[in-house]
């Protein structure tokens, strides 16, 4: 068993009660009782909730006494948005913020970290549910960035985009329909957005984006995985930034 988890009903609800950050609640289907309160602490906190049989719950336990309830808890402690946006100020630099809507693979998540850490972004933002979180595979994928990289996570996304544009902090998405990335200017304060593996951005967060940016595709496939398409994108940010600094 990971020491990232936690099993039983008082160990569940106290860590509910905490600050604690927990990634999800594994429940056992039909569990009665103080469950109920467990799961209901759970909805108010947004924290993800997946039902399984009691076989299955007893397998991820090791056989423990897991009372029909486990949560993950994360090892990494995340910031908030403003966070973020203080240390590009530090640093006197203009924000550079990447937004994740719904990438739920962690390795992709793991190397987009060390990839923003590598070209100077400030920070990572991503949802509280249906998203991948901080855990080991994190860690491991982004090869040690993950202690340097700050990484927000938000009620949602959307709103958030709202936020970072009162602060003049103009939004990107990366899509198919999109200006060819390295026509568009990408200097000054800015988030870009990438999408999960299998739908992309959502309907509601491209809407709130300013603009929209698209990789040229030559070949068969008709898209990249995600941390590549994050790598190119931020790369393309240095790229304009050095130059703009050149002048």
């Amino acid at each position: 068993m990971a020491d990232t988890m936690i099993i039983g009903r008082n160990a569940v609800m106290e860590a509910l009660k905490s600050d604690r950050e927990i990634e999800k609640l594994i429940v056992a289907k039909g569990a009665e009782g103080s469950i109920r309160k467990i799961t209901g602490m759970a909805k108010e906190k947004k924290i993800p909730i997946h039902y399984s049989d009691k076989s299955a719950l007893d397998r991820v336990a090791e056989g423990k006494n897991h009372q029909g309830v486990a949560a993950w808890v994360s090892q990494y402690r995340y910031c908030q948005v403003e966070d973020i946006l203080d240390r590009a100020a530090e640093r006197g630099e203009e924000p550079l913020l990447i937004l994740l809507d719904g990438l739920e693979d962690p390795h992709n998540l793991g190397a987009i970290m060390r990839t923003a850490e590598c070209c100077g972004a400030h920070g990572i933002v991503i949802p509280k549910r249906r998203a991948a979180g901080l855990t080991e595979t994190v860690a491991k994928a982004s090869a040690g960035a993950i202690e340097h990289m700050l990484c927000a996570k938000v009620a949602n996304i959307g709103q958030t985009i709202d936020k970072l544009k009162t602060q003049g902090i103009w939004v990107a998405a990366c899509d198919m329909d999109g200006q060819i990335y390295s026509r568009q200017n990408l200097t000054g304060k800015l988030a870009l957005v990438i999408g999960g593996e299998g739908a992309g951005i959502s309907r509601l967060v491209r809407e709130k984006c300013d603009f929209t940016v698209s990789i040229p595709m030559k070949g068969k496939i008709t898209s990249l995985n995600a941390s590549c398409a994050a790598a190119i994108l931020m790369y393309e940010v240095v790229r304009q930034r050095d130059g703009q600094a050149l002048r």
